[in-house]
């Protein structure tokens, strides 16, 4: 009788131990002496702190720019891509990405990372000097002539753009025409 008694004992010991360190580690978590405070949104952004989704390496861009300036344009437009992804506000990212589908011929969506950097960054003279760029590969040299023009008058003394103004006047020298006026190739220049 006493083995039934002293085994009834032990399971109430065990039971009260598992009830107290159920207790315990119930307490251990309740244990704050006040309330967590939320955090408060950015005045600028409207974005709270927890919102923000931190990209740690500029490493697409880099990589991009590197692989742009190969003349790898395919592989830089992946990596722009993959950049603006991660980070969608980076304006440098979206201006690189467009720069690649320029030289890919892709206008319709240079037009679109075009429009994207705006949104972000307004019209300043390097978005409307690469805007003006990409309309003088597809052809449209009033339209490029007007962007660079746009470019000069926010910012007179960038050479880039002046450098492009050159580039576009040269383009229109060697525009070879006939004696009428016409193309060479629809008629015969005699040359």
């Amino acid at each position: 009788m006493q083995r039934v008694e002293s085994g009834v004992v032990r399971g109430r010991v065990v039971a009260r131990l598992i009830l107290v360190m159920a207790l315990a580690v119930l307490a251990a978590g309740c244990n704050q002496t006040a309330l967590t405070p939320s955090p408060v949104p950015n005045p600028v952004t409207g974005q709270n702190p927890g919102d923000v989704k931190y990209y740690p390496s500029d490493q697409p861009v880099r990589l991009g720019t590197q692989r742009f300036y190969d003349g790898n344009f395919g592989l830089a437009q992946q990596y722009f891509q993959d950049a603006v992804e991660k980070s969608p506000n980076d304006v440098m990212a979206w201006i690189g990405l467009a720069a690649s589908y320029d030289r890919m011929g892709r206008f319709d969506l240079a037009d679109h990372a075009y429009g994207a950097a705006a949104k972000l960054e307004g019209e300043t003279p390097r978005l409307l000097n690469n805007e003006g760029y990409s309309y003088m590969l597809r052809g449209d040299l009033k339209t490029a002539r007007a962007k660079f023009k746009q470019a000069l008058g926010l910012d007179p003394n960038n050479q880039t753009t002046l450098n492009n103004i050159k580039l576009l006047n040269s383009s229109q020298n060697f525009i070879d025409r006939s004696p009428s006026g016409e193309p060479c190739g629809s008629v015969d220049c005699g040359q």
